[in-house]
């Protein structure tokens, strides 16, 4: 798929800065954007990336402009015209391509018949692909895999060795992200990546596990993933990090190695979670944890007005524990 970038500003409604017929046949994001490639950037936090890219073009507002050395898409949402452009790359599954275990040869493999295999899927020396799957195009499957019933793998994606699937799971589906135009009417986003999975990798039932934006979502050697857990897009989680069950992970956030993450967690998404780090049940992250413990977190939900002050607060107990221990000693 190519496009000029008259075309592209015709579709997102914007104005060209540079060659209006400079051809693009694909979307990246700023650090890896080949010449042929578009990007975007939304904010100043990206001017140093925009003004080092190699893409072929950006989409941008009318402030960063002057950041961009390369051809350059104007608009004015920024979010939104990338939004309608992802949708003209996106690679959709084709039905047509899905055929029967029985009809596929996979001499080394053992796939139940009823299952529903794409094209130019490879599966691994002594895999085992249970009843009622879906594997999608260029799927990869590693060696001495269990694949359990009712899986969906969709396009794309890639598994290592020894891993197993619980029934249920759901790896590379659509991520969750959407862009809001004047009206107040959304626009889903495409998401272009695909999700990576390396070896000794367990993952539980009917947890998902979605595509990465651009791109991949990453989950390295020896991870192990509990039942109803919720990984979004471009999360990558370090090697041997341990996630129990409906836990909910939001997109972009990065989990170093070794952790071990309690039941019902919910960390929000862009944040870095370094090496060898506990988070008890139910706690919440918002925030970076930069440095190894063990830490739990969490408070009744209220008004987020009244938990401004009460935030600001909890941060100074122990300033006002001190400055009321002064006052004691004083008056007695």
């Amino acid at each position: 798929m190519k496009f000029t970038l008259e075309e592209i500003a015709k579709l997102v409604d914007g104005s060209i800065e540079g060659d209006p017929l400079k051809e693009i046949n694909g979307v990246n994001s700023l650090d890896k954007a080949n010449s042929n490639q578009i990007s975007y950037a939304v904010s100043d936090k990206y001017k140093e990336s925009l003004s080092s890219s190699s893409a072929g073009a950006i989409i941008v507002d009318k402030s960063l402009k002057r950041h961009c050395k390369t051809n350059a898409v104007i608009v004015e949402n920024v979010y939104l015209a990338y939004a309608i452009l992802s949708q003209k790359f996106q690679l959709n599954q084709d039905i047509n391509n899905l055929k029967y275990g029985s009809e596929k040869s996979y001499p080394k493999a053992t796939i139940a018949a009823n299952c529903l295999i794409g094209q130019n899927v490879k599966v691994g020396n002594n895999t085992i692909i249970h009843q009622n799957c879906v594997i999608e195009d260029n799927v990869s499957i590693g060696n001495n895999c269990l694949i359990e019933p009712n899986v969906s793998i969709q396009i794309g994606s890639r598994i290592g060795n020894n891993c197993v699937i619980s029934p249920g799971a759901v790896i590379g589906s659509e991520g969750f992200g959407n862009a809001i135009d004047a009206n107040k009417k959304w626009h889903a986003i495409a998401h272009l990546g695909n999700v990576s999975i390396g070896d000794d990798v367990s993952i539980g039932a009917n947890t998902t596990i979605d595509r990465g934006s651009i791109t991949d979502t990453e989950i390295h050697n020896g991870v192990k993933i509990d039942n109803l857990v919720h990984i979004a897009h471009n999360v990558i989680i370090g090697e041997d990090t341990a996630i129990a069950a409906k836990t909910g992970i939001a997109g972009s956030t990065i989990i170093g190695k070794r952790c071990m993450i309690g039941g019902a967690v919910g960390i929000v998404g862009h944040l870095t979670i370094t090496d060898d780090v506990i988070i008890n049940a139910t706690s919440t992250v918002n925030r970076n944890i930069k440095k190894s413990g063990v830490y739990t977190g969490f408070i009744p939900i209220m008004l987020h007005s009244d938990w401004k002050k009460v935030g600001i607060w909890l941060t100074k107990l122990d300033k006002i524990a001190s400055f009321m221990k002064i006052k004691l000693k004083n008056i007695r």
